[in-house]
């Protein structure tokens, strides 16, 4: 693997790749224009919004974190994702706090290549998909196969979401 041209802009991605061949993850990475965004990033993929899989890091109240993986076209139900993980109190993270879990910054948060490897609870919604994710820097997308990365990482598949209000 070639060494980054600049420094931190390509950390994350060569985290996400080597994560990736260590489980045995066929990907791929797309370089994007910045998009402000989700469906202005999904029509640059040229895909629908709802194959985009938002990657969120999720606080709970002992200080632990989770994954949940959200289709772009959906929202986390708090008291969906509350009843499968079996605790009381769920809460997003500052940006400070989820970069500090994960070493990558919100908009480019993959479990792949994350400084810690959380619990990753899947939305349902995804299941048999080619989803988009994040690549771990801004300006990057991943393509994966949904129920590969889901059995590498023995994540809990589920209904977590609900329509966008």
């Amino acid at each position: 693997m070639p060494e980054p041209a600049t420094g931190e802009a390509l950390t994350g991605v060569d985290r996400v790749r080597a994560a990736a061949s260590a489980r045995g993850l066929a990907i791929e990475i797309r370089e994007r224009p910045a998009a402000d965004s989700l469906p202005e990033a999904a029509a640059i993929l040229g895909i629908p919004a709802s194959g985009i899989v938002k990657t969120l890091v999720v606080k709970r109240s002992d200080d632990t974190y989770l994954f949940a993986l959200i289709p772009g076209d959906r929202a986390i139900s708090w008291p969906k994702l509350r009843a499968v993980v079996g605790v009381n109190k769920l809460q997003l993270p500052d940006p400070a706090r989820a970069l500090a879990a994960t070493g990558y910054e919100r908009g480019t948060i993959v479990p792949l290549g994350s400084t810690h490897d959380w619990p990753i609870y899947a939305d349902s919604e995804i299941v048999g998909q080619r989803i988009a994710m994040g690549a771990g820097a801004h300006g990057y997308s991943m393509f994966v196969d949904a129920d590969e990365l889901l059995a590498a990482y023995g994540a809990t598949v589920a209904d977590i979401s609900q329509p966008i209000d």
